[in-house]
């Protein structure tokens, strides 16, 4: 069996990053795109030991659960993966997902809930991070041509998957307000026209390299961050004067510098043109203040719902402590603190702990404290001495679940009830493992946060055995 032969394959499932799953001479074969029901022809591309990779060439037979997706640039697109499924086939293939990883890695029986769902499955999104460049990426049909199709040019929209250098020309998009779309819109016929480019990786060059757009759910404030490689006022006070003629609404307009190699959507140093330099948003009956470079849920409404699973699964009783690490820039921990004595929310990344004590002090939380640190040592005996030994723990790590020092932590202090939120179910089953030692898993809850994905947040609940 030889990379690049074509093969024909019906798919059954779904796994590996929301691919399409068949079986081929005892071997696990992995589609972009196919979804089960699915007959297809595709091209091997990758070959391991128990499975194969392949690309879709062509959908012989398709699927009942198959759809036409909403935007045209869905098939090649890494931001919606799974807009050829319907919504409801999306959620019960997200609880298959979850229920397969407890199972097969976690070795845990317990039921897995049907996945709740999003009630806005486009335009949820809060923020959007959109890139510009010289190098558009090609489609199969130009790829396929026979004669030259030029890739040059001022490309704005989003990475292609898996290219640093590559950007997927968006003429639509559907995950923000459509607000969003038309602002990248008009600085990408803005470059057109007065022929300033994008910044190009290799040569250092271009002008344009970011736009980001946050869009406040019931504030309605709007974010324009433009982030540009190098300072020219020129440029700047014209598009910012013509955007802001255009766009009334936007309520706070920065220009972000970055001079730098690195790719990311963020500033050495940046300019507020025009309004505060932050928009504010609600969770729950909190505001928090966001700036252009906190972290803040993406899916502002289903955060809510996210965080209301937490706090009915946690069950705070009035004089309980409270610890919430990873916290972030404490949106859960401020949550759970309308219920708690006390909340300590632990956090690695300085700003987001700064950002947390200025959200807990904006309003009005007095009994909610914020401690930097790497959790595996922050989180010690000294620090249970001075604010009590947790009635409820709240964790919710990276992708990458739990470090084992943490997991050791955790049996060794024996709170007597652990919420874990996860964004990776692979790993949080493997830490279930763990934990199964002196902990029994009593609910699990997949949470729907990005419609339209593979992705899926899973919320556990842990009491202590007896």
């Amino acid at each position: 069996m030889k990379k690049g032969l074509s093969i024909e394959l019906p798919i059954h499932s779904t796994a590996f990053k929301g691919k399409g799953v068949g079986r081929y001479h005892e071997r696990a074969v992995f589609v972009k795109g196919a979804v089960p029901g699915d007959v297809v022809k595709a091209r091997i591309i990758k070959k391991k030991k128990s499975f194969l990779e392949a690309k879709l060439l062509e959908i012989i037979e398709a699927s009942e659960d198959r759809i036409s997706p909403k935007c045209q640039h869905a098939i090649v697109c890494g931001g919606c993966s799974w807009q050829q499924l319907p919504y409801e086939k999306q959620l019960e293939y997200k609880r298959q997902q979850v229920e397969d990883h407890v199972r097969r890695i976690g070795k845990c029986d317990t039921a897995v809930n049907d996945t709740l769902p999003c009630m806005q499955p486009f335009y949820y999104r809060n923020k959007m991070e959109y890139s510009f460049g010289p190098r558009r990426w090609l489609s199969d049909e130009e790829i396929q041509r026979e004669e030259f199709v030029d890739d040059s040019g001022f490309a704005a929209g989003l990475h292609a998957p898996g290219r640093f250098d590559k950007i997927l020309n968006l003429y639509e998009c559907h995950l923000q307000d459509p607000i969003s779309f038309e602002l990248l819109d008009f600085v990408r016929n803005y470059a057109l026209k007065h022929k300033i480019d994008a910044f190009d990786t290799f040569e250092k060059t271009g002008f344009f390299r970011h736009l980001v757009i946050r869009k406040a759910h019931y504030t309605n404030d709007l974010m324009v961050n433009l982030v540009c490689y190098f300072d020219d006022q020129s440029i700047i006070k014209d598009l910012y004067a013509k955007m802001m003629k255009r766009f009334p609404s936007i309520t706070t307009f920065i220009v972000s510098i970055n001079d730098q190699p690195n790719p990311t959507a963020t500033g050495r140093y940046h300019h507020v043109l025009h309004g505060p330099g932050y928009i504010e948003d609600y969770i729950g009956p909190f505001r928090f203040t966001i700036d252009p470079k906190a972290f803040f849920q993406t899916n502002t409404a289903q955060a809510e719902a996210l965080y209301s699973v937490v706090s009915k699964f946690a069950d705070i009783q009035e004089a309980d402590v409270v610890y919430d690490l990873y916290c972030g820039v404490g949106t859960l921990s401020l949550f759970l603190s309308k219920h708690a004595s006390k909340v300590v929310g632990i956090e690695l990344v300085d700003e987001a702990v700064k950002n947390a004590r200025i959200n807990a002090s904006k309003n009005g939380v007095k009994h909610a404290f914020f401690v930097k640190g790497d959790i595996k040592d922050a989180f010690n005996e000294s620090l249970i001495q001075q604010f009590g030994h947790p009635n409820v723990l709240i964790t919710d790590p990276p992708r990458a679940g739990m470090h084992p020092d943490v997991i050791t932590q955790l049996l060794e202090l024996r709170a007597p009830n652990i919420i874990y939120v996860s964004c990776d179910s692979s790993t949080l089953a493997r830490d279930l493992s763990l934990l199964s030692e002196r902990y029994t898993v009593n609910a699990i809850q997949p949470v729907d946060m990005f419609p339209q994905t593979y992705h899926i947040e899973t919320v556990v609940s842990l009491t202590l055995k007896p």
